[in-house]
């Protein structure tokens, strides 16, 4: 808003309804100000879902656009599987550990052209920027049919999946479910890592409204070029920074939310009075049913959900 005050509004003052507005008084203009201020931030806010499926690659692009997206991210992140598997390998071998099976492996991935020239760069880092790496590599979902067409789509699904892949718990439907029940330190972590992400979408989203503010300010009679210019480059160059900010403050989110899950399961089953069972391959199939009796109109599938439903507590004899 202070850009906004400092860069454009002295341009638009020149419209022919300016003179309309300064004519209200400073005391009312300024009031008026502040309400659209705090209107418009409480329809951000409720706007919040949408906005955030824009950059996700979820809302107004188109399919072309979408599949092509999509076909990037997957192949980046086979890039990056790649280029860490490359790094293993050749450190195995180096060791002389490296199994008669990863020979070829090893061969395929040394004659690919675009896996060589990243490797070339790859074989200088230290330790610690091999394990940015795989920080990247970790910023997807597992399965490629969950990929994204976004850097940021893709950070936020490797965690809305991560219920699903590990324990069959689908943490969509069950989100209310799931929080309502978790341990209240675990739930602030997450309100608090999603701020962290919050922040940096809410300047992403004003600097494109001050740039888009400066443009039309432009055509507005004797603008101040020079200024709008810089109005212009200056958030137009900080729009990116943001977005990258936004995708790794996601890390943290990701994190939360994967403690969510890990310590909200047992509560979670106490709360629909069910016992957690003591193999994961019977947990996987209780939550698949969760979350299907959630989802779907009743069924007589329901009853399957019976074994695993707590024992009620056996009344003491009068």
């Amino acid at each position: 808003m202070s850009l906004f005050v400092v860069a454009v509004w002295p341009s638009l003052r020149r419209t022919d309804w300016s003179p309309t507005l300064w004519s209200a008084g400073v005391t009312s203009l300024s009031v008026g100000v502040l309400s659209v201020s705090v209107l418009l931030g409480l329809a951000l806010s409720a706007l919040q879902n949408p906005l955030y499926r824009v950059l996700e690659g979820y809302v107004l692009w188109p399919s072309a656009l979408t599949a092509y997206g999509c076909a990037r991210r997957r192949q980046a992140k086979r890039d990056l599987q790649d280029r860490l598997m490359l790094i293993r390998l050749e450190r195995q071998e180096a060791e002389d550990r490296l199994a008669p099976d990863d020979t070829a492996r090893l061969t395929a991935l040394r004659a690919n052209p675009r896996i060589a020239r990243a490797a070339r760069k790859d074989r200088r880092r230290t330790a610690v920027q091999r394990a940015l790496l795989r920080e990247r590599l970790a910023r997807y979902p597992v399965d490629d049919a969950q990929v994204a067409p976004t850097m940021l789509g893709n950070s936020i699904r490797r965690f809305e999946e991560y219920g699903y892949d590990r324990f069959r718990l689908d943490t969509q439907v069950m989100w209310n479910e799931l929080t309502g029940s978790a341990p209240e330190q675990v739930r602030r972590q997450v309100d608090l890592a999603r701020a962290n992400v919050d922040f940096f979408v809410a300047l992403l989203y004003g600097h494109c409204a001050v740039v888009l503010s400066a443009a039309a300010a432009l055509t507005a009679p004797r603008p101040d070029v020079p200024l709008l210019l810089t109005a212009i480059a200056v958030p137009g160059f900080l729009i990116p920074v943001w977005y990258r900010a936004a995708v790794s403050a996601t890390d943290e989110w990701s994190a939360a939310v994967r403690a969510l899950v890990n310590t909200g399961r047992k509560p979670l089953a106490e709360s629909l009075g069910l016992h957690l069972p003591g193999h994961v391959a019977a947990e996987r199939e209780m939550w698949t049913l969760v979350s299907k009796v959630s989802r779907l109109p009743h069924h007589e599938r329901a009853a399957e959900l019976d074994p695993f439903r707590a024992k009620p507590p056996e009344s003491s004899p009068s």
